[in-house]
């Protein structure tokens, strides 16, 4: 039986990262899962009452584009309030269900990396929120952005209902004894599906990314105990989700796990994806309702 701990090192995947700037000489990294297309800065239609990130809307094949100075989102000068935007780009972005466009300064180029090479952020950023990782590129340092923090902040999601979901109250005395592993680079995320899972009186831990799930399923299984379902994202450093879901399906003692991959990237939501890492099934971020099935359906499939 292979054992977690014995895990070969080239489980990683190499992932590609597109490097911008925001008026100033950091560079800055987002996953091109997350691209939809790059535009010409065009003349914006301004939204009134929107937030102050929100420089306004363009239309992309007569469909309209919110478009949000990403440099005010993070707490940066706004490039949005230069008075010459002709020469910035539009960075067309679809994850978590919405499509949307970040206002650049400049668009550099498209590189290749292994998440194992991506390093914690400093902590003394000031903007250390909203950064996932940091990664040296020629003698620089790029700061890769946490677009789903950057959104929240702009465009807040409504949190679970505090009366709870609707379920059958003899389900939930079923359910009270398994134990669920929800697996996420970003902070919101896990407080989010968190609060999900405290709705349904579910018990879980938490891993910061694959690797740390790894971790943390070999201390279990050298205390006897395993979960009995995992919520896994894709995109993130260290182990990815689909390199995690492949490597759990390698040990026997894990074969029953119910995997539920649960990600920000609209397009890698397939069953072609999803069969292929081994995984059960994948989810759009985030709507509790359709969590909170999917996760009961997960725990009581019978695997």
């Amino acid at each position: 039986m292979p054992d977690i701990k014995d895990r070969p090192e080239d489980i990683n995947s190499q992932q590609d990262l597109l490097l911008f700037y925001l008026g100033s000489n950091q560079a800055f990294g987002i996953n091109v899962l997350k691209m939809k297309e790059i535009i010409p800065y065009e003349s914006l239609t301004q939204l009134p009452g929107a937030h102050p990130a929100v420089v306004g809307v363009a239309r992309l094949r007569g469909h309209p584009l919110p478009v949000i100075d990403l440099s005010a989102a993070i707490g940066m000068h706004p490039i949005g309030a230069n008075s010459d935007l002709s020469p910035y780009s539009i960075i067309i972005s679809e994850f978590s269900r919405m499509l949307q466009g970040f206002l650049v300064s400049k668009v550099d180029r498209i590189i290749s990396l292994e998440w194992k090479d991506i390093l914690p952020p400093p902590a003394a950023s000031g903007r250390a929120s909203y950064i996932t990782g940091v990664i040296q590129v020629d003698g620089r340092l790029v700061e890769i952005l946490d677009v789903e923090r950057v959104m929240h902040s702009v465009s807040p999601q409504d949190a679970p209902a505090d009366h709870g979901l609707d379920l059958d109250p003899a389900l939930m005395e079923q359910l009270s004894n398994k134990l669920v592993m929800l697996v996420d680079d970003s902070s919101l995320a896990r407080k989010q599906i968190s609060k999900t899972l405290d709705l349904i009186g579910l018990n879980y831990i938490s891993a910061t990314d694959g690797k740390d799930a790894l971790d943390k399923l070999h201390e279990l299984q050298e205390e006897g105990r395993s979960v009995d379902l995992i919520i896994s994202d894709i995109e993130m450093p260290e182990v990815d989700g689909y390199s995690l879901t492949r490597e759990i399906r390698k040990d026997e003692s894990l074969s029953s796990v119910y995997i539920l991959l649960h990600t920000s990237l609209s397009g890698s939501v397939s069953d072609e994806n999803t069969q292929a890492s081994g995984a059960d099934a994948a989810l759009a971020k985030f709507m509790t309702e359709e969590l909170a099935a999917a996760v009961v359906k997960g725990l009581t499939s019978g695997k």
